[in-house]
């Protein structure tokens, strides 16, 4: 693919680490990235991340007015609605999880607010988060003690302070969740139950028994519901960012959305975007997260020219439902793998193989309780090794009433297939679950893009390093979206909206003209590649790595991508069209290339990241793999944003 990728940190850059419980400080040199004297101080990445994705501008939120664009102000409802294709807002949120929701929840109270969400408000993957929220909530527990967890889970690839800023801010987020009144499980003592997962050295999950994700999106969206100044569009698939060059930097307008039940374009003109829109599970054919999944966000942040950081760290959750070893199949195969939550085996549930033995103490002395990289890998050993398709987690020696209260929602779903985990083990396999690399961000959740933050796991805060520790993503999520909140208003104060702008982009088509029997042929030769991409990814780019099958994955993706757009263009397909499942087509290829060139570009084993052919972890590499911006003067439809973009300075 047409980027350039390189581990870097920052410009000069020292993080401080811990390895072996010392402390020390690691230059880190970026050829050929300048800051135009910007560099004053030590830079973590974090504190430094401005600086260096701006690469020559040191104020990322100085003013930015002109006098040829009208001042609008904070748009009131009647405006953004008398034209149904354009919709003026001070803010547009892409994503309806706890990103998105909690920070359009707190803007709200300086402007105008649209949520754009791909299906039904609820559809996230904060929805289907079971386990819970980690936090420090315990008096015998330490902010220290839960950095130290993050860091040596995330294979010291974290930055500190981000790290710092997280755990430290992470239980006030919670007790703003119990005050919107979200409901957590609380212990006989009257205090939160506090449950512990792999990685963790203290019990510091907050949880709603193993609904969590349900229980806050719940309240998220009641209070979301019942303010005036936000304006859901549900079934509005985010399509691409409207962008501008001003000089050498990239700017955000807004974004074009499709309408997927009336087929209808609608362009959202804002002061400030957030993208909050998940992940990329769907790049595989066995993934926990729902298929609304697709990368969305990812996709669209390079085509619009953010930097991307670490895709290579791919989380696959060691424990999906197996529903080939359950008593009852499943009548149709599921959209999503059904989670089973790492609090079953911080409960106490233990792996065995179909011989009923366990094999977790073989592979770490932590055993089931090691991080979630450590127990995948070792189970995709034992599938391996024994030609068998799923491993079983039994948590049946716990006492009926404690599992039936801990997990009702997998105690239904194993029941209503003839199986009863108080009595017998459950099958489990290892799915795609979580990606920790993503558009590159600040500690204030700021993109190289001015105008264009993000949130969740679309983001690459630096927090979770190569490998997530359990229950840290509602977390990041929630505190990364708070702190985008002060500067997004800033910035909404210092611009302006032109309602003329929506004229400067070419307007993406919905392929009426091609008539129905060709769009049933492109959409079945798009399910078909969909699926030949997922096979591909799995085969090649999966759990355990080699350079020559990531080789391999990247001639077969490209040859694939190659003959999908030839069909599709000689079939009628033009630049500007646009459909649901074409279009996230195009965004699965673009984040599966990403996956693909940051893995290659990682000599190392580390983390998520298992190369067959450089099985150690390299103190040398320990840097963040970085996809810089890219030219889209060449390239495929789905490195290329569908409209022109406007090369006016004037508009800033």
């Amino acid at each position: 693919m047409a980027a350039s990728i390189a581990y870097v940190g920052g410009h000069l850059q020292y993080g401080v680490n811990f390895c072996m419980g010392q402390s020390y400080k690691q230059a880190i040199w970026v050829p050929s990235v300048t800051f135009n004297g910007c560099l004053q101080r030590e830079l973590s990445w974090s504190c430094g991340v401005s600086k260096f994705l701006q690469i020559r501008k040191c104020n990322l939120f100085r003013s930015r007015t002109n006098e040829n664009w009208k001042s609008f102000g904070t748009v009131i409802t009647s405006a953004y609605l008398r034209d149904g294709s354009t919709k003026y807002f001070d803010f547009a949120v892409v994503g309806s999880g706890v990103a998105g929701l909690r920070y359009a929840l707190e803007v709200a109270k300086h402007g105008s607010v649209a949520i754009i969400t791909k299906a039904e408000p609820h559809e996230s993957n904060t929805n289907y988060a079971q386990g819970g929220v980690s936090a420090v909530l315990c008096p015998s527990d330490s902010v220290e003690s839960h950095m130290q967890d993050t860091i040596v889970a995330g294979a010291y690839l974290c930055d500190e302070e981000s790290v710092k800023v997280v755990c430290t801010e992470g239980p006030d987020r919670i007790r703003e969740l119990i005050a919107m009144g979200a409901s957590f499980d609380h212990g006989d003592d009257g205090n939160l139950h506090l449950a512990r997962e792999g990685g963790h050295s203290h019990h510091r999950i907050v949880h709603a028994a193993d609904m969590t994700g349900r229980e806050i999106e719940r309240a998220l969206l009641e209070a979301v519901v019942n303010d005036p100044n936000i304006s859901v569009f549900k079934h509005h698939f985010a399509i691409d960012l409207l962008t501008s060059q001003d000089g050498s930097d990239t700017v955000c307008h807004g974004i074009d959305a499709l309408n997927t039940e009336t087929q209808e374009v609608v362009r959202f003109i804002s002061k400030v975007t957030l993208l909050a829109s998940g992940g990329a599970g769907h790049i595989y054919p066995s993934t926990t997260n729902p298929l609304v999944a697709t990368g969305d966000g990812m996709a669209m942040a390079h085509r619009a020219q953010a930097v991307i950081s670490n895709m290579e760290f791919v989380q696959f959750h060691p424990t999906a439902l197996a529903d080939e070893g359950l008593p009852i199949k499943p009548k149709k195969t599921r959209e999503n793998s059904f989670l089973i939550t790492e609090a079953v085996r911080g409960d106490g549930g233990i792996l065995y193989n179909l011989s009923m033995e366990r094999f977790m103490p073989l592979y770490d002395g932590r055993a089931e309780l090691a991080p979630r990289d450590v127990v995948a890998r070792s189970i995709d050993d034992q599938l391996k090794k024994r030609n068998e398709k799923y491993v079983l987690l039994d948590i049946s020696h716990k006492p009926r009433e404690k599992i039936l209260s801990h997990f009702p929602n997998i105690a239904n779903e194993c029941l209503q297939h003839g199986l009863d985990i108080t009595q017998q083990p459950i099958p489990v396999v290892p799915a795609a679950h979580y990606m920790c690399g993503g558009v590159r961000a600040g500690l204030q959740g700021e993109t190289n893009v001015h105008g264009l933050y993000v949130a969740g796991e679309v983001a690459c805060t630096g927090l979770h390093g190569a490998n997530r520790l359990a229950s840290n993503s509602l977390l990041e999520a929630l505190v990364f979206a708070r702190r985008a909140v002060q500067p997004s208003i800033n910035h909404m104060k210092s611009s302006s909206l032109d309602l003329s702008a929506s004229s400067l982009w070419t307007r993406p088509l919905v392929p009426k003209s091609l008539g129905s029997d060709v769009m049933h042929k492109i959409l079945r030769i798009t399910r078909e590649v969909r699926k030949e991409l997922q096979s591909i990814m799995w085969k090649y780019v999966g759990i355990v790595r080699s350079t020559s099958r990531l080789q391999e994955a990247e001639q077969k993706i490209g040859k694939l991508e190659a003959k999908w757009e030839t069909y599709l263009f000689e079939h009628g397909w033009q630049q500007t069209m646009v459909a649901l499942e074409a279009c996230e087509m195009r965004n699965l290829f673009c984040c599966a290339k990403l996956v693909v060139s940051s893995a290659l570009a990682r000599h190392e084993s580390r983390g998520l990241h298992y190369m067959t052919d450089f099985p150690h972890l390299e103190e040398s590499k320990r840097l963040p793999t970085v996809i810089f911006p890219s030219s889209h003067t060449t390239g495929t439809w789905s490195s290329r944003q569908l409209h022109q973009q406007p090369i006016v300075k004037s508009m800033v």
